[in-house]
């Protein structure tokens, strides 16, 4: 089904789209901090500081994000959902674009949800780090 390119997924859909991405992210956290954190401190008996592993955290999540929209413009929840992440003309993001919007992602989700809640105050009801990263969620064709 075709659907109109000046037609984008609403607020529900992206919300929703992004709770499913929290439960996926449990996952890829467990596998790529957990396990290797937990090995760190049985076998060496250290645990590393509070700064490393927030770090550790945002390179692991940013490695994720910039992977999947970078090769298809969808993370596996967005799949599901049959979104996907464009630029503003709906062209394909460079990965510089991407990364500024996997910045300007964090502060808009953790200060409240303020990046999120700008959605209802948006002519496009874009979220505020795809609004400054000239990005935009659309639904993905069918082919």
């Amino acid at each position: 089904m075709e659907r109109d390119p000046g037609v984008r997924p609403g607020l529900l859909r992206r919300l929703a789209c992004m709770l499913y991405e929290a439960l996926l992210l449990v996952g890829v956290l467990a596998l790529t901090f957990m396990l290797p954190h937990l090995a760190i401190g049985m076998g060496l008996k250290a645990v590393m500081p509070g700064w490393f592993l927030a770090l550790h955290v945002f390179v692991v999540l940013g490695a994720y994000f910039l992977w999947y929209w970078h090769h298809g413009g969808q993370t596996l929840a967005m799949q599901t959902w049959r979104i996907r992440l464009t630029t503003t003309s709906g062209d394909k993001p460079s990965l510089a674009r991407l990364a500024l919007r996997y910045l300007l992602a964090w502060p808009s989700v953790t200060y409240f949800g303020a990046g999120l809640i700008w959605a209802l105050l948006d002519r496009d009801r874009q979220f505020l780090h795809d609004r400054l990263a000239c990005t935009r969620i659309e639904f993905k064709d069918s082919v």
